[in-house]
């Protein structure tokens, strides 16, 4: 038998055999880019956002609040962590904080993610609306990126800003960059002056004016702030133990000049702050002779890799091979070295005036040019962008475990990145972006490429530190685009064969691990599957997500506790605090959209209409705020639960994810057949559609799911074309359809799509009657716990208890199984209910209340048509009880058929001994004399 294929032949291979695709070019009416060639392997085809526009119903409050948000936020401070990465201005933008700004979680390691969020939700926001100011601030953000990926490929350029006597040089927080002097800069010298103005604009400890030395051994440095957040010279030739130091006893301010000066000469030591002696050590017996030539001369750089590089201004740095006198310090604050007494200093003498390029003339007649340089050195290709440096990419590619600070999944970052410019470049038509695009997945491929397929396979299955998001169907996107097989390669480098096949094989591997690390893993197999045709990825996602819905699903639609899978179908088990992750809805949403897109089983939309109307839609708060989207991290599902909308510390992955979908609400309701034969109407929403191919508009208007049903009319031409209705799962009965006010015959199979074909003309109105049924759904472990539903919206309990509500539900169910009667109306408010004192609302709505998203099931009496039988109602082992197995028969058509169903039941139960004979018959007279709302 021949040997299997290696992978890197078969990404050989796949460079050699891969042409470039044609590009479709069909005009949509907008200003944008031709949209994404569709897959030959897709049998529908979605519509583009500014196809749809949406009219007013439950999305357009909080789709305004987030355009609003897109619209007022300065993008500069998005922009900063890149700016300040490539050593550029910042422009003075703060950076967002939280994960987004050197200061988060993790030393900021995941930088630059939400940026691309954000670039995203506004390339939407552009195709959605067509509003020219989402488009201009694309625009802006692809020029600085441009400007940044300009600056990372070039050698690092001064920035030149105003200093203490003139020009000065400015080390933006993040540009890691740092001043190198030559190694003969302290001349052997015996004696020594230090004279250094410097303004720090970050409080961080052991940030380094000067660092002179070899290693962490023989050196001597003067630190910005101590362990004490003050001023610090030290000189050792035996590493910190062996340090003779000059503590000062105040911190410097921020944002302020300060002159900071030492003398070292006879065995004394004296360390100057803005002229005035604060610190005297007459016990230095070292001076910088004995440390001999040091290699490593560096302003701004500690020799201690855990220690930040000077964040701040700098201004004239001079070294004298004497001790300056008190006198000359003092004089040295009134203006440039060279016009007082002590002059320009004659070891070393930079006045940091330049105005351009990356080096520093030395004025003290030796010649001593000085280097700007970054401390990880550079990109190791041109395409590199990013908002750090290039350093987590390589560490990844040793780690065997996670460490989050040291390395947070840059690949994740870069994904976030690469999908906020292809989405400039589709939306926009920013060929700008394309590059980029282009150009981080050529670097991506240069690393990746030269890596074992062992080293690969372990990276990718690291926690959190391996995470890549859905990068493999960003770089499919992209090589749909360019054609170039180096991208196809590149998306298969991902694949994490582990995981792969063993979702292929109908293997459930998923206990134990992230959620959302591996979700969007499966939406980039789906785009392999498009672009090669290797059937294991359709089928690892196909098996993949039957293994998470329902078996891993809350009733909202998300999934995860504490962002990880448990064991399937265990869901009562693990509700807490920490449950449904909404990024883990984001993509289940994404991957669900693309299965239906490749084969239409109804359950892919079914999902989508739960998990968009409660999840997603209860994760955006219902009000305004300018710095932050509001939107929910975790959502808890344990009694009385109050949701967070500020989650962490800001600018999280879920908040990322929130803003996308808070501009793409219309992606799904329609698709159209690839042959256009047909047109599926996935969800029930007040929208209007342009199908420019047919010339035709469908307009519905509807309160969906406030109104439980929806009105479609054709505009445009004359088009023949097969529509199809969606029918839910849980419409049991009452399904209608109507064409210009005539029943369609048929009977709607719920779970199901109803089929019109005809020739459709202008004015042609269908009308959809859904009637919408209350009903619990149990968790799969515990079918006592339960949670409400009334047609697609889950119904909440609004009560601040921290413990289980018990309620009962079938005391006044109707003939047709439906609970609603059970419920009372509140007057007024749509969908909104109370039981036993406590009011029921809809998920979906964005309030800090406290909820039961789940509740105890509780009727420990016989309760039929609102009328009391006096018998306890008995369960089975199992939890099942005499009710749930009567109503399990609903719906009733009479009646008769009900109280024939409690006969039925009744009897089997007195056979089994759960229930006496003198309590059987008195539930079936109950039942009898009861009255029922049909």
């Amino acid at each position: 038998m021949a040997p299997p294929l290696s992978r890197r032949l078969l990404l050989r291979s796949a460079i050699l055999a891969t042409t470039a695709p044609v590009l479709a070019g069909a005009a949509t009416g907008r200003a944008s880019a031709a949209p994404l060639p569709a897959p030959a392997a897709w049998t529908l085809r979605p519509f583009e956002l500014g196809d749809v526009k949406v009219g007013q119903g439950v999305f357009t409050a909080k789709r305004q609040l987030m355009l609003d948000h897109g619209r007022g936020y300065d993008v500069d401070r998005l922009l900063q962590v890149f700016r300040a990465n490539a050593g550029l201005s910042t422009r003075g933008a703060v950076a967002p904080g939280g994960w987004e700004g050197l200061d988060g979680e993790a030393n900021g390691n995941l930088r630059g993610h939400y940026t691309g969020h954000f670039l995203t939700m506004l390339s939407q926001a552009y195709g959605g609306t067509g509003d020219q100011v989402y488009a201009d601030r694309v625009r802006t953000m692809v020029t600085a990126l441009t400007e940044v990926r300009t600056a990372l490929r070039g050698s690092p350029a001064v920035l030149a800003v105003t200093g203490r006597f003139g020009t000065a040089a400015e080390h933006v927080r993040g540009s890691h960059q740092y001043v190198d002097l030559p190694s003969p800069v302290l001349g052997g010298a015996s004696a020594i002056t230090l004279s250094a103005w410097v303004k720090p604009t970050h409080a961080t400890g052991w940030a380094r004016v000067l660092d002179f030395g070899n290693d962490t051994t023989r050196y001597l440095y003067l630190a910005t702030r101590n362990a004490n957040g003050h001023p610090r010279f030290a000189i050792t030739t035996g590493g910190p133990a062996g340090e003779q130091g000059l503590d000062a006893t105040a911190a410097l301010p921020l944002n302020q000049w300060s002159h900071l000066a030492v003398t070292l000469s006879g065995g004394t030591g004296t360390l100057y702050v803005n002229g005035t002696a604060v610190a005297r050590n007459t016990a230095m017996t070292l001076t910088p002779a004995a440390l001999g030539t040091l290699t490593d001369n560096w302003l701004g750089r500690s020799h201690f890799a855990a220690d930040p590089v000077f964040a701040g201004v700098r201004d004239e740095f001079n070294m004298w091979s004497r001790a300056l006198t008190a006198a000359e310090i003092t004089a040295l604050q009134s203006g440039p070295a060279a016009s007082t007494p002590a002059g320009r200093g004659n070891l070393a003498s930079y006045a940091f005036d330049e105005t351009a390029g990356g080096t520093f003339a030395d004025a003290s007649g030796r010649g001593l040019t000085a280097t700007l340089r970054r401390t990880w050195g550079g990109p190791s290709h041109a395409g590199f962008l990013a908002a750090y440096p290039e350093t987590q990419f390589i560490e990844l590619e040793s780690m065997t475990s996670g460490d989050y600070t040291r390395v947070w999944a840059p690949y994740y970052t870069a994904h976030k990145i690469l999908r906020g410019l292809l989405d400039a470049h589709l939306h926009v038509d920013d060929a700008r972006a394309l590059d980029l695009a282009s150009g981080m997945c050529d670097w991506m491929y240069s690393r990746l490429s030269k890596l074992p397929d062992a080293t690969l396979q372990r990276m990718w299955g690291i926690f959190s530190s391996g995470e890549f998001g859905g990068i493999v169907e960003a770089v499919c996107d992209l090589h749909a685009l360019t054609g170039k097989a180096e991208h196809l390669a590149l998306a298969r480098l991902f694949d994490l064969d582990k995981l792969i096949d063993a979702c292929a094989a109908n293997t459930d591997t998923l206990a134990g691990l992230h959620a959302n690390q591996h979700i969007p893993v499966f939406t980039g197999l789906l785009r392999l599957y498009d672009a090669t045709g290797e059937a294991r990825y359709l089928t690892a996602a196909r098996n993949f997500w039957d293994m998470v819905v329902p078996p891993r699903m809350y009733g909202i639609g998300g999934t995860s506790t504490g962002e990880f899978w448990r064991a399937r179908g265990v869901i009562a088990g693990t509700i807490g605090d920490t449950t449904a992750e909404t990024c883990c809805a984001y993509n289940l949403l994404k991957l669900g959209r693309m299965l239906f897109l490749h084969e239409q089983d109804p359950k892919y939309m079914e999902f989508y209409e739960r998990a968009l109307y409660n999840q997603v839609l209860g994760s955006k708060q219902d009000r305004a705020d300018a710095e932050k989207p509001l939107v929910t991290y975790f959502i808890g599902l344990t009694p009385g639960h109050v949701r967070d909308y500020t989650p962490k510390q800001g600018t999280t992955c879920c908040e990322g994810t929130g803003m996308e979908s808070a501009t793409k609400y219309q992606d799904s309701v329609y698709f159209r057949k690839a042959d256009g034969s047909a047109l599926y109407v996935n969800l029930y929403s007040p929208t209007t559609l342009t199908w420019a191919e047919k010339g035709v508009t469908v307009t519905q208007t509807t309160d969906y799911p406030r109104e439980q049903g929806s009105t479609l009319t054709l505009g445009g031409t004359t088009a023949a074309f097969e529509l199809r209705l969606r029918v839910p799962s849980w419409t049991t009965a009452g399904f209608r359809v109507t064409v210009n006010g005539v029943a369609v015959s048929g009977t709607p199979a719920p779970g199901s799509h109803f089929a019109i074909a005809r020739t459709w003309r202008p004015g042609d109105v269908v009308r959809v009657t859904i009637p919408f049924r209350t009903r619990v759904e149990k968790a799969l472990d515990d079918p006592g716990l339960q949670t409400l539903f009334h047609g697609p919206v889950n119904l909440v309990a609004r009560n601040s208890s921290t413990s289980y509500l018990q309620l009962g539900l079938h005391r006044n169910a109707a003939l047709s199984g439906d609970l609603l009667p059970t419920l009372t109306p509140v007057s007024g408010r749509p969908l909104h209910y109370t039981l036993d004192g406590t009011e029921f609302a809809p998920f979906l709505e964005g309030t800090e209340d406290p909820t039961h998203v789940y509740f105890r099931r509780s009727e420990p009496k016989v309760v039929l048509g609102g009328t009391d039988s006096g018998v306890a109602n008995p369960a089975r082992s199992d939890g099942t009880t005499l009710l749930d197995e009567i109503w399990a028969g609903a719906p009733f058509a009479t009646k008769a058929a009900l109280v024939a169903r409690v006969q039925s039941v009744v009897t089997s139960w007195v056979s089994s001994g759960l229930l006496t004979q003198s309590g059987g018959r008195q539930v079936v007279t109950t039942a009898q004399n009861a009255s029922y709302v049909p």
